[in-house]
């Protein structure tokens, strides 16, 4: 049985040498020996890369997939499972939030139940302030009613997978990546189990502009249903203005010259109507951009160098 582990590498330093202390315990504890550990560059601007050389004197099973550019997490992530070539391969951030023992745990429920081919991690309770717990649950909440893909609250990166099930989550040709759909959308038996994550040590990579780039990314990835409140909102609001005109008519025609339509009403309406016909053609807009994007044919990522 052979295993590849697939990680990646930006502002990583900090954590590479106990995360390659744990890793490797771990893979012994299930007692596989012929194991890879992928690490994907994604443009880390610190000596990430620098510290893996090194230490591929003592761990020979170190692979480093050097990408172009900074490409993003999502990306990143494809272009390691694409390059795995294990059996079994196991999905994790580097950065200790989830200790990499829970490969152990993984490992057992996958091999003692040949039906499942996913063991994911999940969060109980979300760690963080009162705002990001709350950020979170309504991120989750929105997906899930927007997209027909439902995918499990509060899930990490953490997963082991069979060949099969990443093979087919390979076939999957997305240029406007959403990896945490796309997990659920493929299908396969995949069981969930809670893992408590620790506290980050140093700021976190995922700033709050980027969480809001991913729920973007995630509902218009997975979801035509804005487009559908679109037309419906448009039909609401072109039904109520159709009736205002009506009492509008109807008070001049009783009231004559005693009601004044004025510009103030005339202006307001006219600034209602522009702001949402913005709004909407904004939404349009980032739906024809993601077919733009799509059509382009071009690679989600490229590879600069293999270190094998």
């Amino acid at each position: 049985m052979t295993l590849s582990v697939v990680t990646t590498l930006y502002k990583s330093k900090p954590f590479l040498e106990t995360f390659l202390k744990e890793i490797i315990a771990s893979i012994q504890i299930i007692k596989i020996t012929d194991f890879e550990l992928v690490f994907v560059n994604d443009g880390s601007p610190d000596d990430s890369v620098e510290y893996l050389l090194e230490r591929k004197s003592d761990i020979p099973q170190i692979k480093i997939l050097d990408l172009s550019r900074n490409f993003g997490h999502h990306y990143a992530i494809q272009a390691g499972l694409n390059y795995a070539s294990g059996q079994y391969i196991f999905l994790i951030d580097n950065d200790l939030e989830t200790p990499p023992s829970v490969l152990v745990e993984y490992y057992n429920e996958i091999i003692n139940d040949n039906t499942l081919d996913v063991v994911y991690g999940y969060q109980e309770t979300r760690k963080g302030s009162f705002i990001e717990k709350k950020a979170g649950s309504i991120f989750w909440i929105l997906i899930n009613k927007l997209s027909d893909t439902k995918i499990p609250h509060n899930i990490l990166t953490e997963r082991l997978m069979t060949r099969q099930y990443v093979n087919e989550l390979l076939r999957l040709q997305d240029a406007n990546l959403f990896i945490g759909g796309m997990f659920y959308w493929v299908g396969f038996n995949q069981k969930g189990i809670a893992v408590k994550k620790g506290l980050r040590q140093g700021a976190s990579t995922y700033t709050l502009k980027r969480r809001a780039e991913l729920m973007l990314q995630a509902i218009t990835s997975f979801s035509g249903k804005p487009l559908e409140w679109l037309f419906y909102i448009g039909i609401s609001i072109s039904f109520f203005s159709f009736l205002f005109l009506i009492y509008l008519a109807f008070q001049k025609l009783i009231y004559q010259d005693e009601v004044q339509l004025g510009w103030t009403s005339i202006v307001a309406i006219n600034v209602l109507i522009l702001g949402i016909i913005s709004t909407f053609l904004g939404l349009i807009g980032i739906y024809i951009f993601k077919i733009f994007k799509q059509v382009q044919g071009r690679p989600n990522a490229i590879i600069k160098k293999i270190y094998e």
